[in-house]
């Protein structure tokens, strides 16, 4: 299901847009960036949210990285 969006430019844009329009499909261009837009901000704001969640919590003890190296360096 699709939704239309609109929204203003700058006349002159428009008017070069209207000049380039028999080698571009503005339509097709427009949708595409608002896309990979919206999902690049998506993901910084997932990341934001990670990062605030990790340092809401307590980390590990110390030595607990190497003492699970050691266990399984001894296991092989």
């Amino acid at each position: 299901m699709s939704s239309v969006v609109s929204f203003k430019v700058p006349r002159e844009i428009k008017e070069k847009m209207k000049k380039l329009e028999k080698h571009i499909k503005w339509s097709e261009e427009l949708r595409n960036f608002l896309i990979k837009r919206v999902e690049e901000i998506e993901r910084e704001v997932n990341m934001r949210e990670a990062v605030e969640m990790l340092k809401k919590t307590r980390g590990v003890p110390k030595g607990y990285a190497v003492a699970l190296v050691r266990e399984d360096r001894d296991s092989s």
